[in-house]
């Protein structure tokens, strides 16, 4: 398992590196092998690694296609990656690490966000397209990875775990008493909601298109 935490603020306002890197720091026992991040003004992503299909530098995150423009962080493992890259190959995409992240980077150059639907395995990932202007929050078919956002006004703020957001300073954590309820009644906290009243679970077979200004729509690429 790795760990992922990024940020998009929708007034311009860049990230602050610190709150970032704090945040991914919080998710060091998701990944204790590597840990990056990547900003660029009012966008910022961060990882915690832990190394397992490629363990060279190669596989180090956030990662960006070879033109600098679609950066990527990502937690999971895409089972059927040889194939995708087999079939990504002959299209002329070329590869110069083993890891499976690169394969999702260029199969989102080729497909767009439909790319979701080739991948067979357990993921949360998030994607920025610096061409468009948009941030891309997807979660694998069941929800076996955990995928956690936060949206105000002025900002939408993203994590593996729950934890990550208390390094923001302007992310409230208030108990949500009616989740609260749920999980005394059921033992768990269903989706979309979490125990917090403004952090949500991105729903499985789902993914979320986030535009700079602060749109948001959902589609449900499975059920």
């Amino acid at each position: 398992m790795c760990g992922i935490v990024g940020r998009l603020n929708f007034n311009d306002a860049p990230v602050v590196r610190a709150e970032l890197e704090a945040a991914r720091d919080a998710l060091a026992n998701r990944g204790p092998d590597d840990a990056g991040a990547w900003l660029d003004g009012a966008v910022g992503l961060a990882h915690r690694r832990l190394a397992i299909l490629d363990l060279s530098p190669g596989g180090h995150q956030p990662k960006s296609d070879a033109g600098g423009n679609v950066w990527i962080t990502y937690n999971g493992e895409v089972f059927n990656f040889r194939e995708v890259r087999d079939e990504l190959t002959a299209l002329g995409h070329p590869f110069r690490t083993t890891s499976d992240t690169e394969v999702m980077l260029a199969a989102y150059r080729q497909w767009g966000m439909a790319c979701v639907q080739r991948f067979n395995g357990m993921f949360a990932f998030a994607l920025w397209d610096g061409a468009q202007k948009k941030l891309y929050l997807a979660r694998d078919r069941i929800g076996v990875k955990p995928l956690y956002c936060a949206q105000f006004a002025s900002q939408l703020v993203f994590a593996s775990t729950l934890k990550a957001f208390a390094a923001f300073a302007d992310v409230p954590l208030e108990i949500d008493a009616a989740a609260l309820e749920l999980y005394f009644q059921t033992l768990y906290v269903p989706a979309p909601l979490s125990i917090y009243r403004n952090i949500r679970k991105v729903r499985p077979g789902t993914w979320l298109e986030v535009s700079a200004t602060g749109n948001v729509r959902e589609t449900v690429y499975w059920r």
